[in-house]
């Protein structure tokens, strides 16, 4: 796949005292890869943001065609003289964006398009695209770029979280069902967990996990690895499960829920949601902090003796059931402008 020629050329101006003819500021040169099918993105939205976007920047942007494509781009641009790559999606098209181009020193940002947007509000990045333009607009002056990590679930890099288990099952009946996503936001994602932690929890027979880290082990039902912190948002507030997690301090922290009984859950939620009672001092949950490795495997077997695989979930994305995970973190790894 070729990059399309940039639809913007710089030009000479006049200096406001008369000295005569003198060269703007070069441009910034930006490829903008567009996820059409984000839960906030339209073509309407898109043609603003670039051409708002090109009174600073030298813009070029194309659109996501499948699954992975954002990846496959990023590889393809590593080299082609990019100052930034925005990736205008939700979480998952930033995910990929961020597979694409980790190791390299192309500067990455976002425009959230999604419909929680966690990384972009982690960052400090506006969760309005009009705001979060205006702020990339101001920045073409005062590039600051720097350094973060990205978690990886059996090579898979994440930025954000990793899920086995319950919280994995919920992102995979969710993005089964976009439409109701955008409709419902939060509360469709309530429901999933509601629906699906009675289906396949407690009427149901789900994998059991084994975590190993670095110096632990816990048995439980879901573990959930953060590279940065909060996990997620609820609205407008925040879901915080292990805290000492940061996106830029070399490590993972992990969590794992022993139980999956009913009187357990609303506690959980409950620390979860409120600063105030702390989720890893829930008698249910075992948290690991700090950590470089882990390991997340599978204890169950079926009728035949083969393992009861789990589904696993990065940055908001199913990406399938699994017998195994390796998890680890590239301290460093993405180069960011927020």
């Amino acid at each position: 796949m070729s990059v399309p020629p940039s639809v913007v050329r710089e030009q000479p101006t006049s200096a406001q005292n008369g000295a005569g003819l003198r060269a703007r500021p070069r441009k910034k040169k930006m490829l903008i890869i567009v996820n059409p099918y984000a839960t906030t993105v339209s073509d309407r939205l898109k043609g603003l943001v670039v051409y708002a976007l090109q009174g600073r920047y030298r813009v070029e942007a194309i659109s996501t065609q499948a699954q992975n494509h954002a990846t496959e781009i990023g590889r393809e641009v590593r080299d082609s003289g990019y100052d930034v790559v925005v990736a205008f999606g939700g979480d998952g098209t930033l995910n990929e964006v961020a597979n694409g181009l980790a190791g390299s020193d192309v500067p990455v940002t976002v425009l959230p398009g999604g419909s929680t947007n966690v990384v972009a509000r982690t960052l400090g990045i506006p969760n309005d695209v009009v705001d979060a333009t205006e702020r990339l607009l101001g920045l073409a002056d005062d590039f600051r770029p720097r350094k973060i990590d990205l978690g990886t679930a059996n090579g898979r890099r994440f930025l954000f979280a990793c899920g086995a288990g319950l919280d994995a099952m919920v992102v995979k009946r969710v993005d089964s069902h976009p439409h109701l996503k955008a409709r419902f936001g939060p509360w469709f994602y309530t429901w999933a967990a509601i629906s699906g932690f009675n289906r396949h929890f407690l009427l149901g027979s789900p994998a059991r996990l084994r975590l190993r880290a670095d110096g632990g082990e816990s048995e439980g039902i879901t573990t959930i690895v953060q590279n940065s912190d909060p996990f997620t948002y609820f609205g407008e507030r925040p879901v915080r499960i292990c805290r000492e997690a940061a996106i830029d301090n070399g490590t993972i922290s992990l969590a794992m829920l022993k139980r999956a009984a009913l009187r357990d859950m609303p506690t959980v939620a409950l620390r979860c949601l409120w600063d105030r009672f702390p989720a890893p001092n829930h008698r249910q949950i075992e948290a690991f902090e700090r950590v470089t490795t882990a390991r997340i495997e599978s204890i169950s077997a079926d009728a035949r003796g083969e393992p009861v695989l789990f589904p696993v979930q990065v940055d908001g994305d199913y990406i399938g059931d699994h017998e195994a995970l390796d998890i680890g973190v590239e301290p460093g790894a993405l180069t960011i402008v927020a």
